[in-house]
């Protein structure tokens, strides 16, 4: 653990996270938040592995306090699982978080589509995409896809739907990561990403939403085929296929 968290520590350190962006940031648990969401996402922290407040409070050269609030604040965005008895650990991807995760994303086409249609948010969607494309790392570039989707669907008109697509942002941006890790498909999603923009550009809603939907569907047959099978069979109602 100690080792692990040493390196975690260099690593948010060279991204600038406990130096030059130490200024720009709100409190001493935000550049912490941060540099343990990075270090989460690009896999310097494993799932499974448990945070020893006392340990990345060492490593990282600040007290336990902001520690134990970045670990509570990135629980409830569901990257980390606190326990009474084992304590925090990184959340590991299993396929009841990716099928859960994946659920209720399917709610995000309906979104884009009412915002193409209110006239959508095409320039802050087109700098995430540049962001993700010019991305150093694999949690770079999950964070950066996550603001392209947020930018598309923001303007949908129902503040509920935003919220619960919002929630699922940091979650969405754990189970890309984890399948990255196992195959880089994102330079696939980035295309599919241009495609989407185009249309949403070009107003066409009900097409950018058609375009979402096998976004979503493509990005689990191609990384959890397994669930995208289960899936394709309670759609068509042939639960009892081999």
């Amino acid at each position: 653990m100690r080792s692990d968290t040493r390196s975690v520590a260099a690593q948010a350190s060279g991204a600038g996270f406990l130096t030059g962006s130490a200024g720009s940031m709100p409190s001493r648990t935000v550049v912490v938040l941060d540099a343990i969401k990075h270090a989460i996402l690009t896999g310097e922290l494993r799932p499974g592995q448990g945070l020893v407040e006392t340990d990345l409070a060492g490593m990282l050269g600040v007290s336990k306090t902001p520690v134990r609030e970045a670990l509570k604040t990135l629980a409830g965005a569901g990257l980390v699982t606190m326990s009474p008895y084992k304590g925090a650990a990184v959340r590991a991807v299993d396929d009841d978080l990716v099928r859960s995760v994946y659920d209720l994303r399917l709610l995000e086409p309906e979104a884009v589509r009412r915002a193409v249609a209110h006239g959508g948010q095409a320039d802050a969607a087109r700098h995430a995409l540049r962001r993700s494309d010019q991305a150093a790392d694999r949690a770079e570039r999950s964070l950066a896809n996550r603001d392209f989707h947020r930018a598309l669907y923001l303007g949908c008109g129902n503040a509920m739907l935003v919220s619960v697509l919002d929630d699922l942002r940091d979650q969405t941006a754990l189970v890309s990561a984890a399948a990255w890790q196992q195959a880089p498909t994102w330079r696939g999603e980035a295309a599919e990403h241009e495609a989407i923009l185009r249309a949403a550009t070009a107003g066409h809603a009900d097409a950018a939403a058609r375009l979402l939907t096998s976004h979503i569907e493509s990005f689990l047959a191609r990384n959890y085929p397994s669930l995208a099978e289960t899936e394709s069979l309670t759609e068509t109602g042939d639960t009892n296929a081999p």
